[in-house]
């Protein structure tokens, strides 16, 4: 049986596995984690009143970040939600404001997000070459992680490490 050196059994991402008898690493943050603290902080650059999310994309190496981004309004327009009604503040998601800016030819792209993406961002996602996506939190509706694991990305939920090392 593999062992990941995070100790995040979900977490299969091909850097993250030791070999058979290793034991993960408890002295140092994951590399993981650190672009999800990346993504907790970008997203409270958010201005939409319901639900601040920050996304950081890496390659596949984890050693180069592609891109970045946070919920909100569009380039010019008023840095606030078009309406309170909820799930019509017109806020362009995180990962579509990041994805947009990623190198669309690199292939196997790490997203990190805040919470788990919803059906249409998991979709673009799916385009846009990803092949693991990490969140803190499961947003209320689960079809956007349920869309990803069924297209062959893997979905990580990743709290294990969210009070540690701070």
């Amino acid at each position: 049986m593999t062992v990941s050196k995070d100790g995040v059994p979900a977490n299969n991402h091909p850097l993250n596995l030791l070999p058979d008898g290793a034991q993960p690493d408890t002295e140092r943050i994951p590399l993981y984690e650190v672009y999800m603290r990346m993504a907790e902080e970008l997203g409270k650059r958010s201005t939409c009143v319901r639900l601040q999310v920050g996304t950081v994309v890496t390659d596949a190496l984890l050693q180069n970040v592609l891109a970045i981004g946070y919920n909100g309004n569009a380039r010019g327009l008023p840095n606030r939600c078009d309406t309170t009604v909820p799930g019509q503040c017109g806020c362009i998601h995180s990962e579509v404001n990041a994805l947009v800016k990623a190198p669309g030819a690199v292939r196997d792209k790490v997203v990190f997000v805040t919470n788990s993406p919803c059906v249409m961002c998991a979709k673009l996602m799916i385009n846009s070459g990803v092949t693991h996506v990490f969140y803190r939190r499961a947003y209320r509706d689960p079809s956007g992680v349920e869309l990803l694991s069924s297209a062959g990305v893997t979905p990580v939920l990743y709290d294990k490490w969210e009070k540690a090392w701070r």
